[in-house]
């Protein structure tokens, strides 16, 4: 086939451009605003808004990237049906990509406000740590909490650098209260990793690392009741630091609602379908999280 064709396959596998981009785009928009509305400043430019949309693009793909060289044995050997392993494109084909998309993203930023860059190296940094396991992989995935945290991390350094296109062009530094949205990224990103993560019975394979074959399906479904929960609570005070508490906790509240029926579903009968719901439940939570914090105010402000 010819490459173009095989990489819209690729991505369609394993980075879907189209759902990747409207989430990323709500991230990034909020992000944005939040920065905004907790130092009290009118919203940037609509320069900021692509620039936070278009690196954070940029840094999922290269995340994507990243994971294929990291997983790449593993993959070998229990996912063959891969796109890499199973020859559709190559593991130097897709690092090249990554590899050439940092310049772009460097242009990005310069372009915009270029002590951006700082921010930014920041995240490859981590990200450059995180593909070589912080280079104790054995140490490491002995330890599935923190290896979870390490690699979660990158969240919060990510939305650190959306935020800063807000905040650092106006100068004074971040306000006191992003670290709360910071937190928020964090732990929607556990949200995010447990959520795929936990399988039905039926649905494990050998080789594959998941938070139900660690801890069984009904540990794995609590924590992350406890985890959306937490979430929750931060969006809360994400909310109280805005000065628009109901407009950002009524959908975050609804929403939760309907992330726990579907969750103690997947944990009282652990099938394929309950597994596919849990999954794009927690997807979703991502989504509203972000939708309740940067447009929810504006919301409230039209209808008063």
């Amino acid at each position: 086939m010819p490459l173009l064709r095989r990489l819209w396959i690729y991505q369609r596998e394993r980075i879907p451009l189209f759902k990747t981009a409207v989430l990323l785009a709500v991230f990034s928009a909020a992000s944005v605003n939040v920065s905004a509305l907790l130092a009290g400043r009118p919203f940037p430019h609509w320069a900021a808004y692509a620039t936070a949309f278009a690196i954070s693009l940029i840094v999922f793909m290269q995340l994507r990237a990243c994971d294929e060289y990291k997983d790449g044995p593993d993959d070998q050997r229990f996912r063959p049906e891969r796109p890499i392993p199973r020859g559709l494109v190559s593991l130097r084909l897709i690092l090249t990509i990554g590899a050439a998309l940092v310049p772009v993203a460097v242009f990005v930023a310069w372009l915009y406000f270029p002590p951006l860059i700082v921010l930014l190296a920041l995240v490859w940094v981590w990200l450059a740590l995180m593909t070589v396991e912080f280079f104790v992989p054995d140490w490491l995935k002995a330890r599935p909490i923190l290896y979870l945290v390490s690699h979660m991390a990158i969240m919060p350094l990510l939305d650190l650098f959306v935020t800063g296109v807000e905040w650092l062009p106006a100068g004074g530094g971040p306000a006191a209260a992003l670290f709360l949205f910071l937190l928020l990224s964090f732990v929607n990103g556990c949200v995010l990793e447990i959520g795929r993560k936990t399988w039905a019975p039926e649905n494990e394979r050998e080789g594959v690392e998941t938070y139900s074959n660690l801890w069984g399906v009904r540990r794995a479904v609590t924590v992350w009741i406890a985890i959306t929960g937490f979430s929750f609570v931060l969006l809360v005070g994400v909310g109280f630091a805005t000065g628009h508490v109901v407009a950002t906790a009524i959908p975050g509240l609804a929403m939760l609602v309907w992330a726990w029926t579907v969750a103690f579903a997947m944990r009282n009968a652990p099938d394929g379908k309950h597994q596919a719901k849990l999954d794009t439940v927690s997807g979703l939570w991502v989504f509203v999280c972000y939708s309740a914090a940067g447009f929810s105010p504006l919301a409230a402000k039209v209808l008063s």
